[in-house]
């Protein structure tokens, strides 16, 4: 019952909505910002990836972006669903995380646009979550990783509300990049609920069935 009202809400959410959802995000407490630099010396700890229960819609703001930019929602199959994450594969996430978290300044798109849910490049420099996660990945593309394991991904953030972040699958789990904090986490160090992303096979996206993470620190 839980996991089907998740959904349901999932498909009306709007990414900058106000909507508090205390009772489903488990007593989630502020997250911290996560502003200082991270160190690039080693590997994340491998963990679990987080697990997909099922199918989902797409949000509409990506079903309208995709329409403008089909080459960014194509899933090519011969690309690996997953990265073998190496230490220089590292630096480059820690590295254009930080560049493009320091690059755009936050705007809402009712600020911005006039309208609820946009979906774009953030070309004049200001945007909102899921805009900081399109210019990370387009980046990252063009430092050669796989599209398909950059999924775009819908959370409840630690203010009951949604939020859009890029999940890195990879082979020593799902690890989150993040307009919010300039560290990368893994998925379940987050303190988010876990909605739906973009599927690797085709146009319908994963459902993740509200899966929570333990509420982290601003030290942690």
């Amino acid at each position: 019952m839980r996991q089907s009202l998740l959904e349901s809400l999932s498909t009306r959410l709007s990414l900058r909505n106000t909507l508090r959802l205390a009772a489903f995000t488990m007593g989630l407490t502020v997250i911290g910002s996560g502003a200082q630099a991270q160190t690039v010396a080693g590997l994340p700890t491998a963990s679990q990836p987080v697990g997909m229960i099922g199918t989902a819609k797409p949000i509409l703001g990506w079903i309208r972006f995709c329409e403008q930019n089909p080459g960014e929602c194509a899933v090519d199959a011969s690309e690996p669903a997953t990265i073998e994450l190496t230490a220089k594969d590292w630096q480059t996430l820690v590295r254009i995380n930080q560049q493009v978290n320091a690059d755009i300044r936050a705007k809402t798109d009712k600020d911005h646009w006039g309208v609820e849910d946009r979906w774009d490049f953030a070309e004049d420099g200001y945007g909102d979550c899921e805009d900081y996660q399109l210019v990370k990945r387009r980046r990252l593309v063009e430092a050669g990783f796989p599209r398909r394991a950059l999924r775009m991904t819908v959370v409840i953030d630690e203010e009951g509300a949604g939020h859009a972040v890029m999940m890195v699958r990879t082979n020593r789990g799902d690890l989150i990049l993040d307009n919010k904090r300039n560290a990368i986490l893994p998925w379940h160090k987050t303190g988010y609920v876990y909605i739906k992303r973009e599927g690797d096979q085709g146009s319908t996206w994963a459902s993740l069935g509200g899966r929570t993470s333990p509420t982290m620190t601003a030290n942690q």
